[in-house]
């Protein structure tokens, strides 16, 4: 960020910091008030995969109400529905994947992780009915 203004960056830090914390009100104020709802950090993260990542629900309710991209991958091809499983955030899986993530994005998949650490019960969320 060392081309983008002090105040702009300090802006975007308290935005993923939010994230991060879980506050499902201050993003969905950040966001209604005209701050990308897809913003990434320099890693590639989402709003939506650091609230993901940390198991904030409500916060990814909200990100995912205001039109985040569920699927879209970080910069080590990893999705935010990957990474919930991967902490075993429950909550944040059936939240993203009722939002539309796709358990076969990214690298390793939702499905992959799901079956490496023996969660059945998130491949049965993770599988569309059939």
């Amino acid at each position: 960020m060392s081309d983008v203004p002090t105040e702009v960056a300090e802006l975007a830090g308290r935005v993923f910091d939010l994230a991060r914390d879980g506050d499902a009100a201050g993003l969905a104020a950040y966001v209604d008030a005209g701050v990308p709802v897809n913003l990434t950090n320099d890693a590639g993260d989402t709003l939506v995969m650091l609230a993901a990542y940390h198991g904030h629900a409500d916060a990814v309710r909200a990100l995912v109400a205001r039109g985040a991209d569920v699927n879209r991958l970080n910069d080590r091809g990893q999705s935010p529905v990957a990474g919930a499983v991967f902490k075993g955030e429950d909550d944040v899986v059936r939240v993203l994947v009722d939002g539309g993530a796709d358990p076969l994005a990214g690298h390793p998949t939702a499905v992959d992780t799901a079956r490496m650490f023996g969660r059945e019960d998130l491949l049965t969320v993770l599988s569309p009915p059939m």
